[in-house]
């Protein structure tokens, strides 16, 4: 895996992957990389979760998750918490998305499982049914 890093104005960064797909990282004017952190635990996960519960034949209409991380106040400001909340839209069984959550924690999603090893990781769900 490789990704390069570029920036024109010092300011905002263009990150690009081999197959040319990018994202834009910044300070203020962009996504954080402390953000781009969260967002790949919450992306990791729900890719995870929405192939488990395809695979347990679970009607998944849609879904979302909201991270939230607490750094601390000292230099570096790690993340010393980090909660991801999903919301599952469909008709679900709470036994399934709690299963299938559970697995894409703790022994699926890469980004998450390397992050729980220093950061203390906490996950809730809603199911809201259509």
């Amino acid at each position: 895996m490789k990704v390069t890093l570029t920036s024109d104005d010092l300011k905002t960064f263009h990150g690009v992957n081999i197959k040319e797909q990018s994202i834009t990282l910044g300070n203020g004017n962009a996504v954080g990389p402390m953000e781009g952190v969260l967002l790949s635990a919450a992306g990791c996960s729900t890719i995870d979760i929405v192939m488990i519960l395809e695979k347990m034949r679970q009607p998944l209409e849609s879904i979302e998750v909201e991270v939230e991380g607490k750094r601390r106040e000292e230099i570096p400001r790690i993340f010393t918490h980090m909660h991801l909340h999903y919301i599952l839209r469909g008709n679900l069984k709470d036994k399934k998305v709690k299963e299938a959550v559970d697995l894409s924690i703790e022994k699926y999603c890469s980004v998450v499982i390397m992050l729980a090893k220093a950061v203390e990781v906490s996950t809730s769900y809603e199911i809201v049914e259509n």
